[in-house]
């Protein structure tokens, strides 16, 4: 790397945070610097466990297509390995009883994969692969308290240890470059104040959602059901949602969610009746056949939170921010581990442009765009959303008109496969939303009839 990020060879890369975005980052990285530090304030566990870092750790998450796509051009072979560790592979719609927007999908033959294995296990594979590199060292429980340079650069950071008995004085970890990965709570803001520099402006769309998980285990032939997993998805007449899948362990997360002021219960035998809320009683019912085998764990920061690092402003070389450091979705739309991935591919297709040097704002742009798709996704589903706040949240001018059509593509995705398939390949992030614009699907869209959906929860496959 050379120019503003590095005016030689990057002789060391600093990588904050251990989440997977952190940590496919510096198996990046390792590719163009001589050595890289990934500092976690976590110490890691052993095994595939859940750590404080990881809020989310313990609640459902899905690794859609586009993500699998990109955690093998990262880390080859690596979906052979998640599907031998037993992570579940579900297709959609075939798999799943899926209710959204009034409908029921038909189950026809699947145009989508993704894996529900417990996020434990994912991260905990990638932490197996990325620290297998000689170039890559951690240094685990130890946070970053500030950057050290000025406002033309950063030149390192500044650490301090964790936990009992820690030694509390600060020590410098010297960095040609510095990539924050520390999530969605990050203090790069005050982190880059104190250097003179200035912070990005946030863009904040907050629907206020908030959701409980809890661990079930169910007989087999459950509801006298084929379905691997149930999904009801919200909308804006609609709040609620739930949804139940496998984690490849016998057991099966089900997550419940609701907006602001109606969110989930976490006390004993309120979840389940919480479930009741939901336009349809099959996930209700497929509780009452389920044996529950954890408390039920909320969550609260469900906001969109998108960082400006692309606009104009007084900030340093040599500094970059990914993953929910750089832009965090509402996790619902399940695009957060994707997202990671393809920032990572991202960072390898700037930093290893032939036809130009790379510099600190060529790159973090392009760790933007990676994540636009998911942004368009998540915050154009939100705005519609009852009570939704942040300076994002207003309609832009295309809103409406866009809105309208993707309302008629939503009603027809549910039965027909003209436009369903499309549709799930912009979701799972393979395809581009200008695919939805295509003239055989804009057809269906305009001119086409709503397709006949199923009255009750499809139970079984179409035939």
């Amino acid at each position: 790397m050379a120019d503003d990020l590095g005016h030689r060879a990057t002789r060391h890369a600093v990588v904050i945070g251990g989440s997977l975005a952190g940590l496919l980052a510096a198996r990046v990285l390792a590719e163009h610097a001589e050595k890289v530090t990934v500092v976690e304030r976590d110490r890691f566990p052993e095994g595939p466990e859940a750590r404080p870092g990881v809020p989310q750790g313990r609640h459902l998450h899905v690794l859609i297509a586009g993500g699998q796509t990109a955690f093998d051009a990262l880390l080859p072979g690596f979906m052979n390995e998640l599907r031998d560790l037993g992570a579940p592979k579900v297709g959609v719609p075939e798999d799943m009883v899926q209710w959204q927007n009034g409908k029921w999908f038909r189950r026809t033959a699947a145009s989508a994969h993704f894996y529900s294995g417990a996020r434990p296990q994912l991260e905990w594979l990638v932490r197996q692969r990325v620290f297998a590199d000689p170039r890559i060292e951690l240094v685990d429980g130890h946070e970053t308290v500030g950057l050290t340079g000025d406002s033309s650069r950063v030149r390192g950071v500044r650490l301090r240890e964790r936990g009992a008995g820690a030694e509390k004085e600060t020590r410098v970890l010297e960095a040609d470059l510095v990539v924050d990965a520390s999530g969605r709570s990050t203090k790069a803001a005050d982190w880059l104040a104190a250097i003179g520099a200035e912070a990005p402006h946030e863009e904040t769309i907050d629907t206020g959602l908030a959701y409980g998980t809890r661990v079930y285990r169910a007989p087999a032939g459950v509801l006298d059901s084929d379905a691997i997993g149930y999904f009801i998805v919200p909308n804006p007449d609609q709040e609620y949602s739930g949804v139940v899948l496998p984690v490849g362990d016998g057991t099966h997360l089900v997550t419940l969610s609701g907006l602001r002021g109606n969110e989930p219960p976490t006390e004993e035998g309120a979840f389940e009746e919480y479930a009741k809320r939901l336009p349809h009683p099959v996930i209700s019912d497929w509780l009452a056949e389920a044996e529950p085998v954890s408390p039920v764990y909320g969550f609260r920061k469900t906001a969109n939170i998108r960082r400006r690092y692309d606009r104009p402003g007084r900030r340093p070389a040599g500094f970059l921010a990914t993953g929910d450091a750089l832009c965090a979705f509402n996790p619902i739309y399940g695009q957060g581990m994707a997202v990671a991935a393809l920032s990572a591919v991202a960072l390898r297709r700037a930093l290893a442009d032939p036809k130009r040097t790379p510099t600190t704002r060529q790159v973090q742009r392009a760790l933007l765009d990676a994540s636009k798709q998911a942004w368009d996704i998540s915050t154009g589903a939100d705005k519609k959303m009852p009570g939704v706040l942040g300076d994002a949240a207003a309609p832009g001018a295309l809103d409406k008109a866009v809105g309208w059509y993707l309302s008629r593509v939503q009603q027809r995705a549910a039965g027909d496969p003209v436009v369903g398939i499309p549709f799930r390949r912009a979701l799972t992030l393979t395809s581009p939303l200008t695919a939805l614009f295509a003239p055989a699907v804009a057809r269906a869209v305009l001119f086409g009839p709503v397709s006949e959906t199923p009255a009750e929860p499809p139970l079984r496959r179409d035939a």
